[in-house]
Parts: C-alpha cells; structure tokens; sequence
C-alpha cells in the first residue's frame, strides 16, 4: 500500500489523523481537530510544510527519547512523531515524512 493520511473521528466528537508510510507504520499524528474540514486543512498543512527542514523541531522527551514536531509556518504544531529510541532513527522518520507528506492519499475512515 502507497503511503497515506488517515483520517478518523476521535473522542468528543473532533478528528484526527495519521499520516502512515507505505509499510503501514504511523510516522505523523495530528493533534485533534473540531471539524472534519479542520482535519483536511491539516492535511494540506502537512504536504506543504513537510519538505521543508525547517519546520521540523528536533526534541527529546523527559525520559530521553528523540521525537519531532511538524509546524506551520505559522509555528503551530501540525502533527508529531512517536518516540524513537535514537537520533539516527528519529531522524529516518522526518526524512519519511518530507518524502511521504507531499504526495500521500487519503483514506477517510471516518464512516
């Protein structure tokens, strides 16, 4: 399967999504949104932002795990990775999402 965004309902009503590379594992995940069309706009924040270094921050979390936050220009967080367990695998996963955001598909699960 190509790598894809996918969008689905979250609690209390908002959404979601997770940006997914081609092997399935999750690479990005949204904050969440109020509406669907929230979520898209995210979406699109994400294929224009990836490609660009910049707007990737390099973190570590409290216990010492590297991790990145995708931002908009406007510096609000888009989405984040999970914990990696290295800088070098971290790293990996920033250059999958400037690969991936930019031309992934959408699957709408949000029935």
């Amino acid at each position: 399967m190509a790598a894809h965004y996918e969008l689905k309902a979250a609690a209390h009503e908002q959404f979601m999504f997770n940006l997914k590379a081609a092997n399935g594992e999750v690479i990005l995940t949204s904050e969440l949104y109020k509406t669907k069309e929230a979520a898209l706009n995210g979406i699109e924040s994400v294929k224009t932002n990836s490609p660009h270094d910049e707007q990737f921050e390099r973190k570590e979390s409290t216990s010492g795990k590297p991790y990145f936050v995708l931002k908009a220009r406007n510096h609000e967080t888009i989405g984040k990775s999970e914990m990696y367990n290295s800088t070098g695998a971290r790293d990996n996963g920033i250059e999958s999402v400037k690969k991936n955001g930019p031309v992934a598909t959408l699957h709408d699960i949000t029935g």
